[in-house]
C-alpha cells in the first residue's frame, strides 16, 4: 500500500526535502542539514509538518469517565483548556500508545496520538467505548498540524501568523476563529524548547506554512532533527522507548501513571509491577569516546549482555556520544559502568540521567 501524503507534501518537494516513509506517510527527513535544523530550533525557531499525527475526539455525558478508563493519567484534575500527557495500556500493562489529552470541556476531549498508531489506537478506543455514553470520531484525515518550536516561537506565532498566544502557559491550549474556521493552538512541544502546535484544516495549514516560509524567520525542519531534539531531553519515541511489550514504569514514566485513580485499563498490571519491583528499566548512557550507539546495539557488563540501545546519537547540543537503553534493573543505578558494543568493539560508558540537555519550556 502506498504511503499517505500530508497537505504540505508538494511544498516539501519544492524546498528540496529528502522524503522518507514514516508512520504510513511520506515525510521530510531533512531540508538542508539535520545539525543546522536542530540548532535553529535550539537557538531561534523551526517549524515541523506534523500533519501525520492522529486526532480523535471523544464527547458525551460520560466522556470524562471514559477517558479515565482508558488513560493512565488523571483527567479529573484538568480544567478546560489544559492538556495532559499519558498512555493507553493493554490489560497486561504493555503500552498501546503515548498521547496528549486536551480537555475541551467536561463532555468533550481531544486526543493527539502517534501517526504510526492512529488506526490501532482508534480501533481500541472505539471497541472500549461501547459501555459508555460517548461518541468517538477519528478526525485525523481532516486535520493538518504544524509544530512551531524554539525560543522565538511566541514572537513568530504572534507576529507572523497573527495568532494571539502569549497568555498560554506550558500544556494549555485555546480555540480560535480564523478566516471563518476554528483552530486549536496549544503550548506544547517535543523538542525541549518553548513552542506551539496548531491544529487546523488542510487549507489553513498550507496558508500558515506559506506565511512562515515567506517571513524568513522560521527554518523548515524534518523528522531527523525532531528525533535528535526529543532524544536530548529524554522524551520517548513510541517504538523505541515505549512499545506494546514495555510498561511505562519500565520506561521511567511512572509519574504519568496514576495508581491512586479508581481504575484504568492496565492498572492491575502496573500495581503488581510496582509492588513486585521492576526487572528492567530505560536508562541514559554516556560513552567516553565518539563512537555512536544505534538502536538495537548490545549493552554489556563483564561480557554479559544486560540490555540494548533504544535510541543513540552523538548529541548535537552537548557534543557527547549518548544513548537511551533498556537494561536489567540491577545495572540501572546512576554511575554504573557499562559498555556498548559498536561495530564489534566494546565502548566504555556510564549510566547517567536520560535528560542529556536542559529543557527550556515556558512554564509561567
Amino acid at each position: 500500500m502506498d504511503n499517505k501524503k500530508t497537505c504540505l507534501y508538494d511544498r516539501h518537494l519544492a524546498l528540496g526535502a529528502k522524503m522518507v516513509p514514516f508512520g504510513g506517510f511520506e515525510m521530510p527527513l531533512q531540508y538542508t542539514d539535520i545539525t543546522d535544523e536542530h540548532n535553529s530550533v535550539r537557538t531561534s525557531c523551526g517549524v515541523f509538518d506534523v500533519s501525520h499525527m492522529g486526532e480523535v475526539v471523544v464527547e458525551g455525558k460520560e466522556a470524562e469517565k471514559f477517558i479515565q478508563h482508558i488513560f493512565t493519567n488523571d483527567v479529573a484534575e484538568l480544567d478546560a483548556g489544559k492538556i495532559q500527557y499519558g498512555m493507553m495500556l493493554h490489560e497486561n500493562g504493555g503500552t498501546i500508545d503515548d498521547l496528549l489529552v486536551y480537555k475541551m470541556g467536561d463532555e468533550k476531549f481531544f486526543l493527539c496520538v502517534n501517526a504510526s498508531n492512529t488506526d490501532k489506537d482508534y480501533a481500541w478506543i472505539y471497541s472500549n467505548a461501547h459501555d459508555f455514553d460517548v461518541h468517538t470520531q477519528n478526525l485525523s484525515d481532516s486535520y493538518g498540524q504544524l509544530a512551531i518550536q524554539g525560543p522565538n516561537s511566541e514572537t513568530v506565532v504572534e507576529n507572523v501568523l497573527g495568532l494571539p498566544c502569549k497568555e498560554l502557559i506550558f500544556y494549555t491550549f485555546k480555540t480560535l476563529e480564523y478566516d471563518g474556521e476554528t483552530i486549536i493552538i496549544s503550548r506544547t512541544g517535543y523538542t525541549g524548547e518553548d513552542g506551539f502546535e496548531i491544529y487546523c484544516s488542510h487549507k489553513l495549514t498550507q496558508l500558515f506554512w506559506d506565511k512562515l516560509m515567506e517571513s524568513k524567520q522560521v527554518k523548515p525542519c524534518g523528522l531527523g532533527c525532531r528525533d535528535t531534539l526529543r532524544f536530548e531531553v529524554g522524551l520517548p519515541l513510541y517504538g523505541d522507548e515505549l512499545t506494546d511489550e514495555l510498561n511505562p514504569l519500565e520506561a521511567g514514566l511512572g509519574i504519568f501513571v496514576k495508581l491512586d485513580k479508581d481504575e484504568f485499563i492496565g492498572k492491575e498490571a502496573c500495581t503488581r509491577l510496582k509492588t513486585e519491583g521492576l526487572t528492567r528499566k530505560i536508562v541514559g548512557i554516556e560513552l567516553e569516546g565518539r563512537a555512536i550507539p544505534r538502536h538495537g546495539y548490545e549493552v554489556v557488563v563483564n561480557d554479559e549482555v544486560i540490555g540494548s540501545v533504544t535510541t543513540g546519537y552523538n548529541s548535537i547540543s552537548t557534543g557527547k556520544s549518548v544513548c537511551m537503553a533498556l537494561v536489567k534493573i540491577e545495572y540501572a543505578k546512576l554511575g554504573t559502568p557499562v559498555q556498548v558494543k559498536i561495530h564489534r568493539k566494546l565502548q566504555n560508558g556510564v549510566v547517567v540521567k536520560k535528560k542529556f540537555y536542559d529543557k527550556k519550556y515556558h512554564l509561567k
